[in-house]
C-alpha cells in the first residue's frame, strides 16, 4: 500500500515529501517531475509568487541510478523566497520587529486554525495551509505516474469554467483535448472560451478580485477491478473524491455527469453494456465516470472538480482584528487572482495517487515486474469471461 505525507511552510526553507510503497525497479526520470513543477506554475492569472519560484526537486533518498529501490522516497523542492523571511520564519532566532498578522481572511484557515492551535497571530496557521504544499504533492503524483504509465494509463487535466464564462467541450474532437489544454495559457480546449477567460481575469485583477471556476481530470486505460464494494472506506471513487476534496479551496467533487444526475430519470441516467469479441464488455456512454459501487468499471475515470475564488484580495472583505476586537478589514495577502488551471494539475497528481495506490493494492509485486506479471495474469482472466 502506497502512503505519503508532506512537510514545510508557504516560506519556508522547502518542501518535502516522503512516499512509500513504491515497488523496486520503477524508473523515475526527474525532467518528468519538474516538467509537472513546471506545469503547475503556469496559467494566466498566476500571482508574483509564481516569478520568484522555479520549482525543481531533489530525491533525497529511494532512487538510485533512477530506479525506485522499494524504500522510501524523499523528494525536496526548495522556496527561493526563504532568502526573503529567513527572520520572519527563523526556526530559532526571534522576530524583533511585529510582523504578527491580525486581521483573518474570510474562506481562509486563519482564524479556525489560530483558534484551535492557540497561537498568538495567523502565520503560523497560513504558512502550512497555503496552496503552496501542493507543489509537494505534484512531485508524489509524478512518481505515481511513473507506475502508472508501466500499464498505459494516462490522466490528463483541462479547465471547464472560469467564472461566468464555460468551455464546450462537446464541440471538441475528444483526442484533441489533452494537446489544446496544454497549449492553452488557461488550460481551456475551447480557444473561444480561452479568449473570454483571459479577459475575465483582466478585468477581475483590475478590480482586485479573485476567480474560481471547475477542471476536470480524466484518467484513460483504467482496468476494471480496482477498489472494492465489500467495505466504505474502500470504494475507489471515495477515495478519489478525499483526495480531490483535500486539494486547498476545492468545495465540490463530481464523478461523472455528477449534480447533473438528478436531473434525468433512471433509463437516461446509467450506461448501457455492449459486448464484441474485440473489445470484450464496453459502454457507448460513461455517465458514472468510470466507477460502480466503488470499483473501475474498465471506462475512463472523470471527475470534476470546483474551485472557489482565491480569499487572499487586494481589496480585502470585512475582518475583526483579534487583538483589539474592532472591525477591520483582512489582511491584504499576496496571492493568484486565478488558479484554476494549476488546480487541474495538483487533482492529476491526487488522481495519480489513489490510482497507483489502487494498483499496487490489486497486483502486489516487491518489483514492477512482479506487479506486470499479476496485471498481465489478471487482463488475461477477465478478457476470458
Amino acid at each position: 500500500m502506497l502512503r505519503f505525507s508532506t512537510a514545510g511552510e508557504s516560506h519556508g526553507q522547502a518542501l518535502v515529501a516522503i512516499l512509500e510503497g513504491i515497488p523496486a525497479g520503477l524508473t523515475i526520470n526527474i525532467e518528468d517531475i519538474n516538467a509537472d513543477l513546471a506545469r503547475r506554475q503556469q496559467g494566466y492569472g498566476r500571482g508574483q509568487r509564481m516569478n520568484i519560484e522555479t520549482d525543481k526537486v531533489n530525491i533525497l533518498s529511494g532512487v538510485r541510478h533512477k530506479y525506485t529501490m522499494s524504500s522510501p522516497i524523499t523528494l525536496m523542492i526548495k522556496n527561493k523566497d526563504w532568502e526573503n523571511w529567513t527572520t520572519i520564519m527563523s526556526p530559532t532566532e526571534l522576530d524583533k520587529k511585529d510582523n504578527s498578522l491580525n486581521r483573518p481572511r474570510p474562506g481562509h484557515a486563519d482564524l479556525a486554525g489560530l483558534m484551535k492551535y492557540g497561537s498568538s497571530d495567523f502565520r503560523d496557521i497560513l504558512e502550512r495551509a497555503s496552496a503552496r504544499e501542493t507543489a509537494a504533492r505534484v512531485a508524489v503524483g509524478a512518481v505515481c505516474k511513473a507506475l502508472l504509465k508501466e500499464f498505459g494509463i494516462n490522466i490528463y487535466s483541462y479547465v471547464e469554467t472560469i467564472g461566468s464564462v464555460s468551455a464546450k467541450i462537446s464541440n471538441i474532437n475528444k483526442s484533441k483535448i489533452q494537446t489544446f489544454a496544454e497549449k492553452s495559457q488557461v488550460r481551456c480546449p475551447d480557444k473561444n472560451a480561452e479568449e473570454k477567460m483571459i479577459q475575465l481575469i483582466k478585468k477581475t485583477t483590475a478590480k482586485g478580485d479573485t476567480l474560481g471556476g471547475k477542471f476536470r481530470i480524466i484518467a484513460e486505460n483504467i482496468p476494471a477491478g480496482l477498489g472494492s464494494h465489500t467495505q466504505w472506506d474502500k470504494k475507489l471513487d471515495g477515495k478519489l473524491a478525499q483526495s480531490l476534496m483535500s486539494i486547498q479551496a476545492v468545495k465540490a467533487v463530481e464523478v461523472g455527469i455528477g449534480t447533473k444526475f438528478a436531473e434525468v430519470s433512471g433509463s437516461d441516467a446509467h450506461d448501457e453494456i455492449f459486448y464484441s469479441s474485440k473489445r470484450g464488455f464496453y459502454r457507448t456512454t460513461n455517465r458514472a465516470g468510470g466507477t460502480e459501487g466503488g470499483m473501475t468499471n474498465g471506462e475512463n475515470i472523470e471527475i470534476s472538480c470546483t474551485m472557489k475564488p482565491i480569499p487572499s484580495l487586494v481589496r480585502p472583505l470585512k475582518s475583526v482584528n483579534i487583538k483589539t476586537k474592532k472591525a477591520e478589514k483582512a489582511e491584504a495577502v499576496r496571492s493568484d487572482v486565478c488558479a484554476v488551471p494549476a488546480a487541474g494539475i495538483v487533482g492529476e497528481a491526487a488522481v495519480a495517487y489513489e490510482l497507483a495506490n489502487a494498483m499496487i493494492e490489486k497486483f502486489g509485486g516487491d518489483c514492477i515486474k512482479d506487479m506486470k506479471v499479476n496485471y498481465k495474469n489478471y487482463i488475461s482472466r477477465i478478457q476470458k469471461i
